[in-house]
């Protein structure tokens, strides 16, 4: 008898075990405390296994081999394509922007479209527009280039307001409207804007309510002497090969990115995580609360598009890092790119040289993070 009671204890102890490994809960600074910190992640990874987390793996694989020395767009990149959201990537010009968007369309079952944008062009080299054929007595709408998977908006800065404007509505809403006639846009729908921080004149620069359009603002900047050596031996190999992009082991279908959408969306979001990102969101708007450099430095604070964009960055990060949770360390990673373009600071800060990126660092610092 005592046999048998000591043998069901055991058994009840490690169906116990069973489930708490099967539902881990630790935060990043709680595995960092951890002796073995390779074991916990793999006990907390071991339950979230799904076929498109290989797959997105598989294309960013793919594309940090063609785009080198730029992980941090290559990230971004996968980021708004599984939050559903748009990109603005800033930076010099050479360093693979261009690269990164064609890579990604050639890993994927879509279509892709590249827009140079200049200042001559209308809203209509956008949208398209009505034409009248005689051979039918009526108009008939000819698409325009926005009627793709992916787009890439070079250099949106130097187009005028017009044409910035049917290219932000087209993001926001995912549908063009010529007339009196609405046309929907593909359900994978992505924007990846890019401008050149270093020439102003002839430029347009976007609007701060307009920047609130883009989910996320990245900066690129230039590779150090190893990854240089690396594009060189790179773009040999491409030239004696006469062409510029290797085809993907395999191609993501369409119905894979949507699925892992659904998945992302369903990763365990704590309430105390929740409130960090809507304090975070707060404190650009009442920043006396937390730092009086803050009060000082900050004239007007993001959005309610900034709380949805750290959310759905979190978990995307997450989901890419196979975990079925969302942490305060994904927040806090994702929180500068969705906030940068969406603070306006005060005058006195800019003519000091504060910038936005050091606003974002001391809101980190003084917002408590759970």
């Amino acid at each position: 008898m005592i046999g048998q009671i000591a043998s069901t204890c055991l058994c009840v102890a490690g169906q116990a075990f069973g489930n708490f490994v099967a539902m881990p809960r630790f935060s990043i600074r709680q595995l960092n405390n951890t002796p073995d910190r390779k074991d916990a992640v793999d006990a907390a990874t071991a339950s979230v296994t799904r076929p498109a987390l290989a797959a997105l793996n598989g294309l960013r694989t793919y594309l940090n081999d063609q785009i080198l020395g730029q992980e941090s767009l290559v990230e971004r990149l996968l980021v708004a394509l599984l939050a559903d959201g748009h990109l603005l990537v800033e930076g010099p010009p050479g360093l693979a922007k261009t690269r990164a968007i064609k890579a990604l369309a050639h890993g994927l079952e879509g279509d892709f479209q590249r827009l140079q944008f200049t200042p001559d062009m209308l809203p209509a080299d956008l949208t398209g527009s009505d034409i009248y054929r005689p051979e039918e007595g009526g108009f008939h709408f000819q698409r325009g280039p926005l009627f793709h998977n992916l787009i890439l908006a070079d250099e949106i800065n130097r187009a005028p307001a017009k044409v910035q404007s049917a290219l932000l509505e087209a993001m926001a809403e995912r549908q063009i409207s010529v007339g009196a006639a609405t046309y929907p846009l593909p359900r994978l729908f992505l924007v990846m804007a890019t401008q050149n921080p270093i020439e102003h004149e002839g430029t347009y620069p976007l609007p701060e309510a307009q920047l609130d359009r883009f989910m996320l603002h990245t900066r690129v900047d230039y590779p150090d002497r190893a990854t240089t050596l690396r594009i060189m031996e790179l773009a040999r190999r491409e030239a004696r090969e006469a062409r510029e992009l290797p085809p993907p082991p395999s191609r993501l279908s369409q119905e894979t990115i949507l699925a892992a959408r659904r998945e992302v969306l369903e990763l365990a979001l704590a309430d105390s995580v929740a409130e960090y990102i809507a304090a975070l969101v707060e404190a650009t708007r009442s920043p006396e609360k937390y730092s009086a450099g803050l009060a000082e430095w900050l004239r007007w604070g993001a959005s309610p598009r900034a709380a949805i964009a750290i959310e759905r960055g979190a978990r995307a990060l997450a989901w890419l890092d196979g975990r079925d949770y969302v942490s305060p360390d994904d927040v806090q990673a994702i929180a500068p790119d969705a906030l940068r373009h969406r603070l306006l600071l005060d005058y006195t800060a800019q003519a000091r040289g504060v910038t936005a990126q050091q606003c974002v660092a001391e809101l980190l610092q003084q917002v408590p993070a759970p």
